[in-house]
C-alpha cells in the first residue's frame, strides 16, 4: 500500500512538472511571437522590453526570467530553424547527393520563418538589415554551419580529415549562397518565391565556380550515394 501511495505521489509530481514545462514553453513562444512582430513593424530601436512583455501578456520581470534582452529573443527565433537543417539532411535518402541534400535543408527552413511571405519578408529584413542585430545574425550562421557540417560529414567519402574539411567547406559555401539569395530576395522586395531565388542562386554558384576549369579538374569528394 505504501509503495502504491509513493508511486501515486511521484506520478502527480511528474504531471505537475509536465504542466509547468508546457506553461513555460507557451510563455516563451508568446514572447518570441510578440517580439518578432513588434520589432519588424516598429524597428528594433523603437521597441522596448516593456512593449514586448505587455504584448505577450506577461510582466517585465517574467520576460527577464526567459531572456536577458531583445537580441536574445530574436536569437531564440532563429534557433527554431537550426535543428531543421541537420534533420532534413539526415532524412534525405542516401541516393540524393550531399549538395542536393544541403539545398533541401535550406528549403526546409523557409516555411519555418513565418506563416506568410509578407511576414517572412519583415522578419528577414529585421535580422539582415538591423546593425544592432549583426551579432545575432553571425551567431545564427555559426550555429547553422556547425549543424550542417556535422550532418554532411556523414554523407561524404574519403579520409576523416577530407570528410571533416569537405563538410565544413560545403556548409560555409551553402550558407554564403543562402545569404546571397536572401539579399536578392530583399532587393526584389520579397516579390518572387524565396525557394525559386534560392535554387537559382545555388545553380549560379555551381556554374560560376565550375566555369573556372582549375576548380573543377580535380574530382571532388563524393557523397556515399555517388
Amino acid at each position: 500500500m505504501a509503495k502504491s501511495a509513493a508511486a501515486e505521489q511521484k506520478s502527480g509530481a511528474m504531471r505537475g512538472l509536465g504542466i509547468r514545462e508546457k506553461n513555460r514553453q507557451e510563455t516563451q513562444a508568446r514572447l518570441i511571437v510578440a517580439a518578432m512582430r513588434l520589432l519588424s513593424e516598429r524597428g528594433y530601436e523603437s521597441v522596448t522590453v516593456d512593449d514586448i512583455a505587455g504584448d505577450a501578456g506577461v510582466s517585465r520581470r517574467t520576460l527577464f526570467r526567459y531572456f536577458p534582452g531583445k537580441d536574445e529573443i530574436v536569437l531564440a527565433w532563429t534557433q527554431g530553424m537550426t535543428g531543421v537543417l541537420a534533420e532534413t539532411i539526415r532524412a534525405t535518402p542516401s541516393s540524393v547527393d550531399a549538395r542536393e541534400a544541403m539545398i533541401r535543408s535550406f528549403e526546409a527552413v523557409i516555411p519555418r520563418m513565418a506563416s506568410s511571405r509578407r511576414e517572412a519578408f519583415a522578419f528577414v529584413s529585421l535580422i539582415e538589415k538591423t546593425p544592432a542585430l549583426l551579432p545575432v545574425s553571425l551567431r545564427k550562421y555559426a550555429q547553422w554551419e556547425d549543424s550542417l557540417a556535422e550532418a554532411l560529414q556523414l554523407r561524404l567519402e574519403g579520409t576523416e580529415e577530407e570528410r571533416r574539411l569537405g563538410s565544413r567547406v560545403m556548409a560555409r559555401s551553402g550558407i554564403a549562397a543562402f545569404r546571397t539569395a536572401l539579399d536578392e530576395w530583399l532587393t526584389l522586395r520579397g516579390r518572387p518565391v524565396l525557394d525559386d531565388v534560392l535554387r537559382r542562386t545555388f545553380h549560379l554558384q555551381s556554374r560560376t565556380l565550375c566555369a573556372q576549369h582549375t576548380m573543377c579538374e580535380e574530382e571532388p569528394i563524393k557523397s556515399k550515394a555517388a
